[in-house]
Formats: C-alpha cells, sequence, structure tokens
C-alpha cells in the first residue's frame, strides 16, 4: 500500500496483460493500454444496459444493496450512454470553463480561511483541518447545502465510497448503504423545498429541470460530493508527503509559486489518489495478443499508467516543472473527471496558500496510509507550522 510503484514497473515489464484471480479480474498496467480502453467503448462502467447479471455470469446483488445501488446507478458514473449522455449534458451547464473560473475568488478565500486558522494554531493534522474542508465547503455552497448540515456531507461521502473498493467487508456494505440512504433521503427533501424556494445553487437549478427524475437528481448531487472532494483530499495529503520526501523539489516550489501549476498537476501523477478504476468488457476484446472476453472485468491501473517510463521521462523522479505530464488521474474518454477544472483550482488555492503563510513545515511523525487502494490517501498529515 505504501510504495506499490515497483510491482507496477514488472507488471509493465513482465506482464502488461494477466488475469488476477483474488478478484477475478484482467490488470492493465501500460499508459498506452489504459488510456485507450478508457475510451473504447466496447468496454462500460456498467452492462446493465445490455445484459442481466445472470447473463454476464454475476450472482445478484444482495437484496440489502438496493438503496444504494438506486442511488449510484442514477449519477452519470455508473451508467453508459444514451442515459449518461443525457445526464453529463444537464450537469455540464453548471461546470462551464467561465463558471468554474467564476469561484476562485470564493475558493481562495476558504482555502485562505482555512490556511491561516491552521497556522496561527501551530498545525496539526492537515487533512482534517485543510484538505477536507476546503472541497466539502465549495461543493456544499456550490449544491446550496445549508450550514448547520455541512458536517454530515464528508462522512456520508466516506462511507459511500467505501463500497468501491475491492472485496468490502459486510459492515462496509452495510455502512454504505445507510449512508446512500439517509443522504438520498436529505436531498429528495432538500430538493422540494429548492423547488419552492429556488435559490442560487446547483441542487435549486436541477429541481427546476423537467428531464431529470428525481432518483437522477439525487444520484448527481451523491456524485459531485464524492467525486467533487474524494480525489482533492488525498492529493493536497498524498502531494505534501511527497513533497516532504523530495524536499528539494518543495524548496524548488517555494522559490517559484509560477511552478504551482505544473507542480499540481506532477503530484497527481507521482502518487495517484485513484490508482484503479474499472471496466467491463462489452464485447471481445484484445490486448497484446491476449483475448479477454465478454462479461470480463478489466482494472485499469492508473498508479501504473502513471510512471510508465514510455511516456514520461524519468517516471519516479518528482518533477514540480515538468511540462510533458500527460497523466490520466482524472479519467479519459465520456467519464472524464467533469470537475477536473474545479478541482485543479481548489489544488492551487490550497497549496498557494500554505506556501504563501507558513515559513516553516516540518512533519511530526510519519504519515500511515489508509487500509484502501482504489481510492488511496493518508490517515492524517501532522505537522508543525510557523507563520
Amino acid at each position: 500500500m505504501a510504495y506499490p510503484y515497483r510491482v507496477y514497473d514488472e507488471l509493465r515489464r513482465d506482464a502488461p496483460v494477466c488475469y488476477f484471480e483474488p478478484t477475478g479480474q484482467w490488470l492493465i498496467s501500460r499508459h498506452a493500454d489504459v488510456n485507450a480502453l478508457l475510451r473504447d467503448r466496447r468496454l462500460g462502467r456498467s452492462y446493465l444496459h445490455v445484459a442481466t447479471h445472470e447473463e454476464f455470469g454475476k450472482p445478484p446483488e444482495p437484496e440489502f444493496q438496493e438503496p444504494f445501488w438506486r442511488v449510484i446507478r442514477a449519477g452519470m458514473l455508473d451508467v453508459e450512454p444514451p442515459v449518461h449522455t443525457r445526464l453529463r449534458r444537464l450537469v455540464s451547464r453548471a461546470f462551464t470553463p467561465r463558471m468554474v473560473e467564476s469561484l476562485r475568488p470564493r475558493v481562495r478565500a476558504i482555502a485562505t480561511g482555512l490556511v491561516e486558522a491552521y497556522v496561527d494554531k501551530g498545525g496539526g493534522d492537515l487533512i482534517a483541518e485543510v484538505a477536507e474542508p476546503l472541497p466539502v465547503t465549495v461543493i456544499a455552497e456550490m449544491l446550496g447545502i445549508p450550514g448547520q448540515d455541512r458536517h454530515l456531507l464528508r462522512p456520508w461521502s466516506a462511507d459511500i465510497c467505501g463500497m468501491y473498493e475491492l472485496n468490502p467487508s459486510p459492515d462496509a456494505q452495510h455502512t454504505a448503504v445507510r449512508a446512500a440512504s439517509e443522504f438520498a433521503g436529505y436531498l429528495k427533501d432538500l430538493a422540494a423545498w429548492r423547488r419552492a424556494n429556488p435559490g442560487d445553487d446547483l441542487v435549486s437549478a436541477l429541481a427546476q429541470i423537467d428531464e431529470l427524475t428525481e432518483d437522477e437528481l439525487v444520484g448527481t448531487c451523491v456524485l459531485l460530493l464524492n467525486a467533487g472532494h474524494e480525489a482533492t483530499v488525498n492529493v493536497t495529503g498524498n502531494g505534501w508527503w511527497s513533497l516532504f520526501r523530495n524536499p528539494a523539489e518543495l524548496a524548488r516550489l517555494r522559490a517559484d509559486r509560477a511552478l504551482l501549476p505544473t507542480a499540481v498537476e506532477e503530484l497527481m501523477r507521482w502518487d495517484t489518489p485513484l490508482q484503479m478504476f474499472e471496466r467491463w468488457v462489452l464485447e471481445d476484446i484484445e490486448v497484446h495478443g491476449v483475448r479477454i472476453p465478454r462479461g470480463a472485468e478489466v482494472a485499469l491501473l492508473f498508479g501504473s499508467a502513471n510512471r510508465d517510463e514510455a511516456v514520461f521521462e524519468d517516471p519516479d523522479r518528482l518533477d514540480v516543472g515538468r511540462a510533458d505530464n500527460p497523466h490520466i488521474s482524472f479519467g479519459a474518454g465520456i467519464h472524464f473527471c467533469l470537475g477536473a477544472p474545479l478541482a485543479r483550482i481548489e489544488l492551487m488555492e490550497s497549496f498557494g496558500a500554505l506556501l504563501d503563510r507558513a515559513a516553516t513545515l516540518e512533519l511530526r511523525q510519519d504519515p500511515a496510509w489508509k487500509p484502501g487502494y482504489v481510492i488511496r490517501g493518508l490517515e492524517s498529515l501532522d505537522l508543525t507550522v510557523a507563520g
């Protein structure tokens, strides 16, 4: 978990396409293959638009999971065209480049306030006190979540995302179902209120769209919360830990703040927050002469693709000024992360604020990794800081 990259090196060199028995997945480790398969319409995030579970040789999902999947499959991440096309078109109205850029002053103000409070108290857990509150506050304001309810969002999101790990435990599954049910109920009540009392927020806007069902509105908002902050939180934690392990690059970034845009991209590449993304094979495919049949599942190893020596010069070296950086941390194809521009703004403002206001940053202790592999991040990052 702490350093999977040596194993990835071996996979890319010796077994770029291999079947992994414990999870029943085909592992794809080279950048070119991962990138191509993300765009290949013979694969999908779901197969339920073309086949039943039984037709794909999969057991039916346990009945207790139904509330979870009803929420998740109403969002655009886990559906395919034409439903995906319609949902993405509707939601993308709220994520135009102009709209996202207009959020920068507010993101900067939130980041500055969090960092100033953090520096004033001499540090602490950077993840709990800066990395998590920033994107949660931004997406909560976008959705129009009342301030008194925002403390509910991060726990709901973390619990829901537990279902995306490999072989989640029974406890994790039940926790995810409960969180999805609670969040769905909350959003339905909020949407009903916003229909009658619309504001300048995303839930109000979505609630006025007749083409959007209630379940689709809920699924969209849940996706925006989860995708809108999980990766940003982990890029922040993983990124600072990466810089502490590469002090020359941290000093370089301190000396030249113009490197922030390339530094953010490099931190996403070097220690990728989403290590793996899965796809179902809807039609037989062949990768490097290996036939992967319809009904199989491929595991696209983003963390490996982002260290591929065929694409990145000296890939194991952290280079905050790396100009040629076609990382795939935001995915590719029709499921490319809709919130990528907003995530980049949040990360640049967060890193910039801490660099500007903290004269010194020191680790109190080496951090520990969370047990999850798919969504990979630190438990905490305890620092001592001085302004």
